[in-house]
């Protein structure tokens, strides 16, 4: 503003470039408006403009995603900056619109609960929607079970197929060994596979199963499920973080796999302690949690599948077979806990099959001899004689046809041409006089 008033009373661009202290192009530039005062032209490229169009992009999809989610995506596409230069873009390009469709959200108020080291652990269920097909779930829906430790926040997960009871407690014994121990209190929502409807009661196999680890079940009250907060953040961020990035293509054991590696990242995230700052793996090493049962807790988990017309069927990334008789059918697998067998049954509850199972994810089929041998008979007798037609070979009408052809359009029979040889009677029965 200063150049411009000056050059409105007159001075030329030498002077007033000597009384500003400026170079004449600065001043020059300034006074044509090729510069902009507060707008420095970078000296070098922008490395962020490349990561433009896909942050854009990622944020109109999905104006709720989280920058660290985002910071996560971008790294293996080559961003190597810091995750506070991506926040400071995104402001300062404006990237993120706003979702005006949760603009009225209220916020409940939240207190923050002092937590003793192994005093609990809290568990939930997370409702993933749109599972991929691959994973073979009954519904298009996939469950998480969550357990979190609220002392350190350290928190491990198990995908299943059901929220019933036995998928829950096999789930929560595989959780309970992810995180190294047992605490002193297991915390729950009013879900009714643990407290009976209407009434403060556990169910009889959950009230054995926590008898069995010898923790205290507490159950939230009504409407207070938010007393659980340290579960239900780390709820929000597998789902924020995790669930929104897994691809179609992913299987249900890679799926596994890659939970249990992100929840092993954030036992690295810094937590403020009154002594300092710590991380979460470190306050998890100081959690007094107690070792886990030797012997797991008695519970059948059962799963329907499909078996293919090969006789087999897809069960935790391996292939059983059946009897051929089942090809294409439903059946039901059934598996014990701390057992390395599974059982094959029909819906009716008959046991047709039992196999020793393989490391889950290794693509490995198991074919029972007996299953194979049976296999192979079915298909010999069913295979057509002789050497299959091609599609476009060609097969004329034959003697039988033109003959029923000549009936149909009365056409008489032609008369027969076959000649008997009686010299070969005579022959016959010389030999048969020699003989006699």
């Amino acid at each position: 503003m200063d150049i411009h008033a000056l050059k409105r009373q007159g001075m030329t661009i030498s002077e007033i470039a000597r009384r500003t202290n400026h170079d004449r192009k600065t001043i020059r530039s300034y006074l044509t408006g090729d510069r902009q005062p507060g707008q420095r032209d970078r000296s070098a490229p922008d490395p962020f403009e490349v990561f433009v169009d896909y942050v854009t992009a990622r944020l109109l999809e999905d104006p709720h995603l989280w920058s660290m989610t985002l910071f996560d995506e971008l790294k293996p596409l080559g961003f190597f900056h810091s995750y506070p230069t991506l926040t400071r873009q995104i402001r300062a390009r404006n990237l993120r619109p706003a979702c005006t469709a949760c603009a009225h959200v209220t916020e409940r108020p939240n207190a923050v609960i002092e937590h003793p080291p192994g005093e609990e652990t809290q568990f939930d269920w997370v409702e993933l929607p749109n599972a991929p097909v691959s994973w073979g779930f009954p519904t298009k829906r996939a469950f998480l079970l969550v357990g979190s430790l609220p002392h350190s926040g350290c928190w491990r997960a198990v995908l299943s197929p059901s929220m019933e009871l036995p998928h829950l407690l096999a789930a929560m014994t595989t959780v309970v060994q992810g995180l190294g121990g047992v605490s002193r209190d297991w915390r729950f929502d009013r879900m009714t596979t643990v407290v009976k409807a209407g009434s403060n009661d556990l169910t009889p196999m959950f009230a054995a199963f926590g008898k069995h680890y010898g923790v205290r079940v507490i159950a939230c009250r009504p409407r207070s499920g938010n007393r659980k907060g340290v579960v239900e953040k780390n709820n929000h961020t597998i789902a924020q973080r995790w669930w929104r990035t897994v691809p179609d293509e992913v299987t249900l054991e890679q799926a596994q796999t890659s939970i249990d590696l992100f929840a092993a990242q954030q036992d690295n995230r810094r937590r403020n302690t009154p002594t300092g700052t710590s991380t979460a793996a470190a306050m998890r090493a100081a959690e007094r949690l107690r070792p886990l049962p030797a012997v797991p807790f008695p519970v059948v988990v059962t799963e329907e599948r499909q078996a293919t017309r090969q006789a087999l069927i897809s069960w935790r990334g391996n292939r059983y077979s059946v009897p051929p008789e089942l090809a294409a059918a439903t059946v039901v697998v059934s598996y014990r806990l701390g057992s390395d067998l599974i059982d094959i049954s029909t819906p009716g509850g008959t046991v047709i099959a039992r196999h020793r199972t393989a490391e889950p994810g290794l693509g490995a089929t198991i074919r029972d001899t007996g299953h194979v041998t049976a296999l192979e008979q079915i298909a010999m007798m069913s295979a057509p004689p002789g050497r299959p037609h091609r599609h476009k070979e060609r097969i004329p009408p034959g003697v039988d046809a033109r003959h029923a052809a000549d009936t149909l359009c009365g056409i008489p029979a032609a008369p027969s041409t076959t000649v008997i040889d009686l010299a070969a009677y005579e022959k016959a029965a010389k030999n048969r006089n020699t003989l006699a």
